[in-house]
């Protein structure tokens, strides 16, 4: 995909979106039996539509869906792939070895076990056709710019399945099943790349659990937390995961993209990662992605420095530079934003760095961590700050 489809300095939303209460009630109606399924998929696309509208409005140079369909980033993959089923933490207690651990970090990191929902393998994975590619066809019917797909990537998807006591019903282990969810994602990007995205964007929040928390078993995220893992094996692991699945992404047709954060379920910054980019520069620099998107708009991130300085990483990698705190109700003002793109550009060329926020608004459908009326706010103050540096540069 060649860089030059898209503007110097382009901004695009990372992913979720909050669900308006009509779409969340039908949801619930939809499960209770109490609503036809088209019928609910209509109230999705209305949003989803209304989504797309915003950003056009507001200026936005790649358009996602807002992924409203979706429960939670990853949970709604048990409704899209065969021998997955889903399962709330409160559900997954009684598989995990050390409960009253478990239980803890629930309550540190603001979780509620009742309401978290995760996807898990009991048997045999099997592609139904769609996982992302009835997303993708909805959105292509409201807009005629550039379009970036969202999906969890691999990693992500391998170890929020694997729960042995279930999983080994489908696989003797948790590398077995990282390879079908290769060959998964391979036959649902061949989908896609027919249809025609420009971006496909892996989401991999969980790389930042295995490089800041010491092994200590910190993640609600995954259903394998209960695991004390070496960090370097376990990246080792995610990187080869990654790497395939990229590298069946044909790049003539889409860009790739690989998204990293360090949590975004609460509001509170204390409970959250924090930590340089470092350590996952090898796996960054071995993915093969086309566009690193990453959370960079508090300190929590670390230095740009410790990040672009470093050999390891590709002059052409594009950035795509997180300046949007999700979380904060606040905007961003404008010269902030310019100051924080300035200083990336000492690194990167211009064509090379894309403004975006540090991830998603609603990463859980019944959890959203801001409202439409702040967050319209926040995407026009990062369009206008891209202008600025565009008629700078």
């Amino acid at each position: 995909m060649a860089v030059d489809k898209f503007k110097p300095l382009s901004t695009a939303l990372i992913g979720s979106m909050p669900r308006s209460e009509k779409v969340l009630k039908a949801r619930r109606m939809v499960r209770a039996g109490m609503m036809e399924k088209e019928e609910y998929m209509n109230l999705v696309e209305e949003q989803t539509r209304e989504i797309i509208k915003m950003q056009e409005e507001l200026g936005i140079d790649i358009i996602t869906s807002g992924e409203i369909a979706r429960d939670n980033y990853v949970s709604f993959i048990s409704e899209k792939i065969g021998g997955v089923i889903e399962m709330t933490q409160a559900d997954m207690l009684e598989y995990i070895e050390d409960k009253r651990e478990f239980e803890n970090q629930l309550s540190i990191l603001d979780v509620p076990a009742q309401s978290i929902k995760n996807a898990i393998c009991n048997d045999k994975l099997v592609y139904k056709g769609d996982i992302v590619k009835n997303e993708l066809l909805m959105v292509k019917k409201y807009t005629d710019k550039p379009i970036k797909i969202t999906m969890p990537g691999p990693y992500l998807v391998t170890r929020s399945m694997w729960l042995y006591e279930l999983s080994k019903n489908g696989y003797p282990s948790k590398e077995a099943l990282g390879e079908a969810v290769i060959d998964i994602f391979e036959k649902e990007i061949l989908e896609i790349q027919k249809i025609g995205v420009d971006v496909i964007q892996l989401d991999e929040p969980v790389l930042t659990e295995i490089v800041f928390t010491e092994g200590k078993p910190r993640s609600f995220m995954c259903a394998s937390l209960s695991q004390r893992k070496d960090p370097t094996e376990e990246l080792e692991f995610a990187t080869h995961l990654i790497s395939s699945v990229i590298g069946k992404i044909n790049k003539k047709l889409s860009m790739s993209a690989l998204h990293v954060c360090r949590g975004n379920w609460s509001k509170k910054e204390e409970i959250l990662l924090e930590g340089p980019y470092t350590p996952l520069v090898e796996l960054f620099s071995k993915s093969g992605c086309d566009n690193l998107s990453l959370e960079f708009s508090t300190p929590r991130a670390g230095e740009l420095k410790a990040l672009l300085a470093d050999d390891r990483i590709n002059s052409d990698i594009i950035l795509g530079l997180g300046v949007l705190n999700p979380r904060m109700d606040e905007a961003e003002s404008v010269e902030g934003i310019v100051e924080r793109a300035r200083e990336a550009l000492k690194y990167v060329k211009k064509e090379n760095l894309w403004l975006n926020p540090d991830c998603g608004y609603a990463t859980f459908s019944n959890r959203p961590v801001n409202t439409y009326g702040n967050i319209e706010n926040k995407i026009k103050n990062m369009v206008t700050a891209a202008r600025i540096l565009r008629d700078e540069c």
